[in-house]
């Protein structure tokens, strides 16, 4: 589908607009690209985020998915961000519509809410390409496909690696991401459906920690208080959650004694396993996974048919291996 090639950089209260050029080098002068080459897109991708400024990871992805649409000659992307916010997201998927996207991709804040959304996108003849965190069964008939992590696999990764550690027997705590994210229900279900083979680990608690640091280290604080020296292990959904968790263990003085395991490696994660405070994590690049999403989302763009189920590999990461990979910048 052919257009003039434009980019805005806008700043808009609603959310942020930036429409990314597929060459670099442009200099915005009231929304309008400046650019001596500006040339003809060919493909333009509509993108809603999560939640751009929650933390390093989907901070990393935003910059390296805009990076990935500049080094592709004739694409384009309008990037908003819902900033977790399931309502903006879905008036956001209609303002795309209306700009006349080849292909949205859409991070759902809430993979049940956004299913209307992508029906309606749908109905527009506009193909839809799930990233990171899946939508809802009932919206699949809607969608191309998805793109990212396989969350489960990560949540039975992080429960093999706390029943190699504990040698099968133990209580464990669990710090789950933000309630009613798909993401979060994944990473759980994968973990406690494998501990559950286990008959000698039980599970004493299960308590969200919105992926926030400071929330996972006053709910650890409060399990302390509840549980102490039962507590032989404890689960994080992601490395930002299991440092808050290593943050109140250190401050109990339990920090060492516990077994902690997680997925979602981050830079404090990775210091943590050097460490050897935290046992393990998975390894999942927001680099990899941004440019995985605009490689799938072209080739929908283009006509290509794909598999439902797009993943990219996350393998386990403990102090024995860690060596072999470089310290996360996010």
């Amino acid at each position: 589908m052919k257009r003039s090639k434009k980019a805005w950089v806008c700043l808009l209260l609603a959310g942020l607009m930036v429409v990314l050029a597929g060459c670099g080098g442009n200099n915005a002068e009231n929304g309008e690209a400046v650019n001596g080459d500006v040339g003809d897109a060919e493909i333009l991708i509509g993108m809603t985020a999560n939640n751009t400024g929650i933390d390093s990871y989907q901070t990393m992805h935003d910059e390296a998915f805009r990076a990935e649409v500049e080094r592709t000659p004739g694409v384009e992307a309008i990037i908003l961000d819902a900033t977790g916010d399931t309502m903006l997201q879905m008036n956001q998927v209609e303002d795309l519509i209306q700009q006349g996207v080849d292909v949205l991709v859409i991070w759902p804040v809430s993979g049940d809410a956004i299913v209307p959304a992508a029906q309606q996108a749908y109905e527009a003849g506009i193909p839809v390409l799930i990233a990171n965190s899946p939508i809802d069964e009932s919206g699949y008939d809607f969608v191309k496909g998805f793109v990212g992590p396989d969350n489960i696999i990560q949540g039975e990764y992080a429960a093999e690696m706390m029943i190699e550690a504990l040698g099968g027997e133990g209580k464990v705590v669990e710090l789950t991401g933000m309630p009613g994210y798909v993401t979060a229900i994944n990473r759980s279900k994968g973990f406690m459906d494998r501990i559950a083979e286990e008959p000698g680990i039980e599970v004493i608690a299960s308590e969200p920690a919105d992926w926030n640091r400071e929330k996972a280290q006053t709910v650890m604080e409060n399990l302390i208080t509840t549980y102490g020296d039962e507590i032989d292990g404890v689960y994080g959904a992601d490395d930002n959650i299991s440092v808050g968790a290593l943050n109140a263990l250190r401050e109990a003085g339990m920090a060492g004694d516990v077994i902690i395991t997680s997925a979602t490696m981050f830079g404090d994660g990775y210091d943590a396993i050097q460490e050897g405070l935290i046992y393990g994590t998975v390894y999942q690049s927001p680099v990899v996974d941004a440019e995985f999403t605009v490689q799938t989302a072209i080739r929908i763009a283009e006509g290509e048919e794909i598999e439902f189920f797009n993943y990219f590999e996350t393998p386990m990461v403990t102090v024995d291996d860690i060596d072999e990979y470089e310290r996360p910048v996010w």
